[in-house]
């Protein structure tokens, strides 16, 4: 029960962070960049879409996936599908595609996002909750 309040609490925590950088891309704004001045680069560059979506709707929608389907874990709704399984299953998914978006920051645009670097980090942290569970269970 209490890696799920974590990973609860980290997809609330990946939504403030993608709902912030949507709301900066439809205002036309810079968002703050807290390490170096390459937020712009990075959040304005080709690999910010994902078959034509923006990567922060992408992640918008992931988070609030994840809050959906641990929020039915946590009250103990189960429709007989492997809950569990379907968690698992998508935030390794996300955890793999935040590290390719983090090699593209390191190895391809030169340039780090501290905004995409907080997402990469919230999906890394509740694969790390999921994987520390399942070792001590």
């Amino acid at each position: 029960m209490t890696a799920l309040a974590l990973i609860f609490t980290l997809a609330a925590i990946g939504i403030s962070v993608t709902a912030y950088l949507i709301e900066k891309r439809k205002k036309e704004e810079v968002p703050v960049c807290f390490i170096g001045q390459d937020c712009h680069s990075v959040l304005s560059s080709k690999y910010n879409k994902t078959l034509g979506v923006h990567n922060d709707v992408l992640g918008f929608a992931y988070y609030h996936f994840e809050i959906v389907l641990v929020g039915t874990l946590v009250l103990g709704i189960n429709s007989g599908f492997p809950l569990v399984n379907l968690a698992y299953f998508t935030i390794l998914i996300g955890a793999l595609i935040s590290v390719y978006f983090t090699f593209i920051q390191w190895r391809i645009l030169k340039a780090w996002c501290f905004w995409c670097l907080m997402s990469a980090f919230t999906t890394w942290g509740m694969a790390l909750i999921l994987l520390v569970n399942q070792l001590t269970s």
